[in-house]
């Protein structure tokens, strides 16, 4: 068993001994995932971009809970969706490499349909 899987048993017990699997629909887990989402952006909303690369140890373990908040919401919501996140990212990333073409795409970050010949 993968790590991953192991913790999808653990925030289901941690669910399932609260009963709160009622309140755990995909409508109100992707709510309060991007509301974690916002969380973790409160801490980087006013730095400049160099204050955002150098965050002080105590605000990390801030983020570091913020982010773990949005893992557990985001693993939670896959659960329930009985969606493989390691194979939907695999997937992805096979797609994003035919959108984004290292030789054709390095150092910029525009958009794939910003590229010519693509859409």
């Amino acid at each position: 068993m993968s790590e991953l899987d192991e913790l999808k048993l653990k925030i289901r017990k941690f669910v399932d001994d609260r009963d709160w699997d009622q309140y755990n629909t995909p409508k109100n887990l992707s709510m309060a995932l991007i509301a974690e989402c916002g969380e973790v952006v409160e801490h980087f909303q006013w730095l400049t971009e160099e204050q955002s690369s150098q965050i002080p140890a105590e605000n990390l373990e801030e983020i570091g809970h913020e982010l773990a908040d949005v893992f557990v919401y985001l693993l939670r919501l896959s659960d329930k969706l009985g969606i493989d996140l390691v194979e939907a990212v695999n997937r992805k990333m096979i797609l994003n490499e035919e959108k984004y073409p290292a030789d054709e795409v390095r150092g910029s970050a525009k958009k794939y349909t910003e590229y010519k010949n693509r859409s």
